[in-house]
């Protein structure tokens, strides 16, 4: 049976993928940078979270110009991290522990240090000259008006071939030309070997862009994009049983329909923002930092839950590594971190769709305030740079950065209270967050009500009922600012959640929760009280029909 087309019982439905960053995971040589034999040293204790694959950021031979995601050669490894044979062993490992892993694949660019880059810059004549995206102009004046992501011009200018070439993101990473069939044919045969080494699937990075139309100013969802991903799909992953997800910043649930097709044609699910950029000033860029309006967030899960319901699968996250730590960023990072913490959990898992935990996560780590030149993030040096010049204040830099800087999430994994947190022996290549004293794995591993522990039961509930997976959704008290409460309802079962988003006791209708049933995971030790949430207080009921 073609797995592909056999969707409901695709095993990553009722599975949660964790997310590595490898560089600030887990260093075994000293060198204070996370490695593959950390990783491999680090794969009981990602078994008994009760995960199922673990996605890793990118780990290929590259400048490092953008952490990894300037790849100068997708099948080498780049000894920052080990070597191929590390990566063999990673993989035979994670499979002995029914672990998949899920390789961070870059196909909208590659570094500029590529060998296909280094030929095509040679000259126009140049037979890979046309596996990138060039326009003709004049030095100093770009082909149009195109900006980076990391700021300035989207267009760089080469001397030997009198052209500009196309970088969507970093100068260091020149975009693929995608309209070229000599370019998907070496994609798609770079992946089919990737699988043929072991991995279980992929994370594809910006993937909405590959179709681009610079002429039009088209980024995203260019007129090819799912002509080109249904190809890919066809000849990589139709008929097989690996994980395909997509990161789309431009999905809406009209086009996560077309991702995440349940005829198989597209990829498995799809990674979509909406919901992370709530606290974003309308029209303004993200360092400018607003607040979330929790009726806002109700209003996008809703609509997700009940638009891709039956027709395509959604992916579910608060964290990753390009965002910072939801705990900081919308709950208490203080007096009640655990709880609030556990509060974002439950609320979050409860959904249909696939969780994604990214490390440390699960301990309730938070953002830290490094000193403006301490931090590292391509994206965030640009910005200081760039807001220097125009004229702000450190101060009011830093304050946009502590918000919303990648860097934020990117701090080195707080395994024990040992020196710089057990991550490495040597100098950390970004600062350990001061609080992995009190927050840490050790002892998390040791505590019955631990953060870790309460993912841990989470995992396991998603895992055991089939309301999670096909139940329809319902909001409760929708238009409250306080309390987020939904019901996932099928004919066998149904699963109330109700939270309360902030650090205040609030009222909560006891007859909401008369009918619920049982209680399955609270977020305070004690029992509840009736008709009161305490501060970022979460509670998820089941009822067997």
């Amino acid at each position: 049976m073609d797995l592909a087309l056999n969707n409901h019982n695709n095993w990553w439905k009722k599975s949660v993928i964790y997310q590595i960053y490898p560089r600030s995971f887990c260093d075994t040589n000293g060198d204070g940078i996370g490695d593959i034999p950390g990783i491999i040293s680090k794969l009981d204790y990602i078994q008994t979270l009760g995960v199922d694959a673990v996605w890793i950021s990118p780990m290929y031979a590259s400048p490092q110009d953008d952490n990894g995601y300037d790849i100068s050669d997708y099948q080498d490894i780049d000894p920052t991290f080990g070597t191929m044979d590390d990566m063999r062993v990673l993989l035979k490992e994670a499979n002995n522990r029914g672990i998949k892993i899920i390789m961070d694949m870059v196909l909208n660019h590659t570094s500029d240090e590529h060998a296909w880059f280094l030929e095509a810059k040679q000259s126009r004549d140049n037979p890979k000259h046309d596996w990138y995206v060039w326009r003709d102009g004049e030095p100093g004046t770009p082909p149009n008006e195109m900006c980076s992501v990391f700021g300035g011009s989207a267009w760089e200018w080469v001397e030997e071939c009198q052209q500009y070439y196309l970088h969507q993101f970093s100068v260091k990473q020149p975009d693929l030309n995608w309209d070229n069939p000599e370019v998907r044919e070496a994609l798609y045969d770079m992946l089919q070997w990737w699988v043929d080494q072991g991995a279980g699937g992929f994370r594809l990075d910006v993937i909405d862009q590959i179709a681009k139309e610079p002429d039009r100013m088209v980024t995203a969802e260019g007129t090819m994009l799912h002509t080109y991903v249904k190809e890919m799909s066809e000849r990589v992953f139709r008929g097989t049983d690996l994980v395909t997800v997509g990161e789309a910043w431009s999905a809406t649930p009209e086009t996560a329909r077309k991702w995440s097709n349940p005829d198989g044609s597209e990829l498995s699910m799809v990674f979509q923002f909406e919901h992370i950029v709530l606290d974003q000033l309308p029209g303004q860029p993200k360092w400018d930092v607003g607040s979330l309006k929790l009726t806002d967030l109700k209003r996008v899960f809703g609509k997700w839950q009940h638009e891709l319901n039956g027709s395509g699968w959604n992916s579910l996250f608060w964290n990753n590594h390009d965002v910072p730590r939801i705990v900081s960023r919308w709950g208490d990072d203080g007096v009640y971190r655990e709880q609030s913490a556990k509060m974002f959990a439950t609320v979050l898992y409860g959904l249909q769709g696939t969780p994604y935990l990214y490390q440390g996560e699960e301990l309730g780590m938070t953002n830290t305030r490094y000193a403006i030149d301490e931090y590292r993030d391509i994206e965030t040096v640009n910005l200081i740079a760039e807001r220097r010049a125009a004229g702000y204040s450190d101060e009011s830099i830093l304050a946009s950065i502590y918000a919303k800087g990648r860097d934020n999430g990117r701090t080195p994994m707080q395994w024990d209270a040992s020196c710089n947190a057990g991550f490495t022996s040597g100098e950390p290549w970004l600062k350990v967050n001061p609080n992995y004293a009190q927050i840490n794995a050790a002892e998390q591993l040791e505590r019955a009500d631990s953060v870790l522990n309460h993912y841990r039961r989470l995992i396991a509930l998603r895992k055991r009922e089939q309301v999670i997976l096909d139940g329809s959704y319902e909001d409760i008290l929708f238009d409250r600012e306080d309390v987020y409460a939904y019901r996932r309802v099928s004919e066998d079962a149904v699963l109330t959640v109700a939270a309360n988003f902030t650090g205040n006791e609030v009222e909560f209708p006891a007859e909401v929760l008369e009918n619920a049933g049982m209680l399955e995971l609270g977020n305070y030790a004690d029992s509840p009280i009736n008709g009161t949430l305490r501060p970022f207080e979460a509670r998820l009921y089941l009822k067997k029909n």
